[in-house]
């Protein structure tokens, strides 16, 4: 690993992988998608890349615990595949979250963070439950780590590399 790779969070797979075909890359990152994840991987057209993993801020099911832990930035995985190159271009964009009654707006900062991304958000809380005993009520933990390390691992295994880039894609 070079130093811009550490810098970029690129990701190479082992020596000796295999390289898999660009839909079965794809294939592999979809299938990264849990019930259980706090993120989704999803088609990256309304964005025009290939595939977009994104928190699921604005999932009914998931918006009440994110709102909870107070999370007040979000961030996209964008991702575009090469497949000359055999390698996933990612870049990452930054949001912020204003909750209002309990529900997230989103809206990019003015101030445009793109490129690669690295942040965690946590809160724990204690208190006393329904039947009346003290502790531990909730604990979040939300880190970039959590989206990416999927994403980076399903790549790397499928022979290709993981490039994040800057800029552009």
């Amino acid at each position: 690993m070079t130093f811009f790779d550490w810098f970029t969070g690129t990701k190479r797979p082992a020596a000796g992988v295999p390289a898999k075909t660009a839909a079965e890359v794809r294939a592999a990152l979809l299938a990264v998608n849990s019930p259980t994840a706090p993120f989704v991987v999803r088609d990256g057209a309304p964005e025009d890349v290939d595939l977009v993993a994104e928190w699921r801020i604005v999932d009914a099911e998931w918006y009440g615990v994110f709102a909870k832990a107070g999370l007040k930035k979000v961030f996209k995985v964008l991702m575009d595949f090469d497949e000359q190159a055999r390698e996933v271009r990612s870049i990452d964009e930054a949001w912020t979250v204003e909750w209002r009654a309990g529900i997230p707006t989103l809206s990019q900062e003015k101030t445009i963070s793109r490129g690669q991304s690295s942040g965690v958000s946590w809160e724990r809380a204690w208190g006393f439950d329904k039947q009346g005993r003290y502790g531990e009520i909730y604990r979040y933990n939300f880190s970039t780590a959590e989206i990416k390390t999927p994403l980076q691992d399903a790549v790397t295994k499928a022979g290709w590399v993981w490039r994040g880039v800057l800029f552009s894609l």
